[in-house]
């Protein structure tokens, strides 16, 4: 084919899409290539966690390392003694948070069908009246047909293998998060810089500027967010020795997990405590409930905007929604990255996509 010949065999090709078979078969090209797209990312997904997660670890853990630089720290040493850190932290979680754990597990497990047994002889089950005794007879004889049955042995046998399996897949995956979390730590402010380049040079000052300020707000959310989970999980702890209610440790390790759900998370787990402990005694569970209500008002009004002054103010609403939304798709992980998330989105659209609306009159 000669060259004059080509431009014409080109167009002669684009006027065939025209024709409904050739429209057809474009659509069904397209359609194809967007299932092996998916298809692509759906194999890769746990990749992604991974990456996404390291990501947002190193964003986190870098304004830790840039205060030991403004101490005359180099990087390659501040890097070092941020992991040595972290790394002594997961240590004593190890040896002493999950046994304790664990075994707290084992115990509940164990203990739920005396508790069951002993709901007809407790004073509060005394104190209700004929027709709620009887309800609560039948709930518990349904409870307890449904506890018995093999459909619900099947499914608990298959929890355990399943956690059995994710606790492998979670300890293989924490290496390879270390190792993307160290790499991308050591590799920020040169990545941010290629970025820059790839800018205009009369846009690489805004974008810098907007950039340094993002990256500031995530990590100064997810320090924020785990700092007040450790504060709500030590809380729990030690009014659970107080109270005198059992499983103190789980409970603290629940209290940290549900509590990274920003602004809800501390009256979620209010009224799951309360419930828990409501079993052992409902004095214990009413001064539990005062006492961790005290707690939250001190956390909103003290620590809260102490903790993440830094952090940019995002309406209620939109943190319930991203929560659900990182929630179904990342599970804890994506609740945890879900107000920073949002916090970048606001910020883009106030330095970005207002001014630029208001110059349109």
């Amino acid at each position: 084919m000669s060259v004059q010949e080509r431009p014409r065999r080109f167009w002669s090709v684009l006027a065939g899409l025209d024709h409904p078979i050739g429209m057809g078969f474009l659509v069904t090209l397209g359609v194809l290539g967007a299932l092996l797209l998916g298809s692509a990312l759906g194999s890769i997904s746990t990749i992604l966690v991974y990456i996404v997660l390291a990501m947002f670890l190193a964003v986190g853990l870098d304004p830790i390392v840039r205060l030991l630089e403004r101490h005359r720290v180099k990087r390659g040493l501040g890097i070092a003694i941020v992991f040595c850190g972290f790394a002594l932290v997961i240590a004593l979680f190890l040896v002493f948070v999950l046994p304790p754990v664990l075994a707290q597990i084992v115990e509940l497990v164990e203990a739920i069908p005396e508790t069951i047994a002993g709901i007809p002889d407790s004073v509060w089950f005394g104190q209700l009246d004929a027709d709620a005794q009887a309800a609560v007879l039948a709930a518990m004889v349904q409870l307890s047909d449904w506890v018995s049955s093999p459909s619900t042995i099947a499914m608990l046998s298959g929890g355990v293998l399943a956690v059995g399996v994710g606790f492998v897949t979670a300890v293989s995956g924490g290496f390879i998060v270390v190792a993307l979390t160290l790499y991308f730590l050591a590799s920020l402010a040169a990545a941010k810089q290629a970025f820059y380049a790839l800018a205009p040079a009369h846009s690489r000052v805004r974008l810098s500027d907007l950039t340094e300020r993002i990256t500031g707000s995530v990590g100064d959310a997810l320090i924020g967010s785990v700092i007040l989970s450790s504060l709500n999980a030590g809380t729990v702890f030690v009014l659970h020795l107080v109270i005198g209610l059992p499983f103190p440790a789980l409970m603290a390790v629940i209290a940290f997990v549900i509590t990274l759900i920003p602004l809800f998370g501390s009256v979620i787990f209010l009224v799951l405590g309360s419930l828990v402990a409501l079993f052992t005694s409902p004095t214990q569970a009413l001064i539990f409930a005062i006492a961790y209500l005290i707690y939250i008002q001190l956390e909103s009004y003290v620590i809260s905007p102490r903790v993440m002054n830094k952090a940019i103010a995002i309406p209620a609403a939109l943190v319930l929604i991203g929560a659900l939304v990182g929630g179904a798709l990342m599970g804890v992980i994506g609740v945890l990255v879900a107000l920073p998330v949002m916090a970048s989105i606001l910020l883009i659209i106030r330095e970005i996509v207002v001014p630029k609306q208001n110059l349109k009159v």
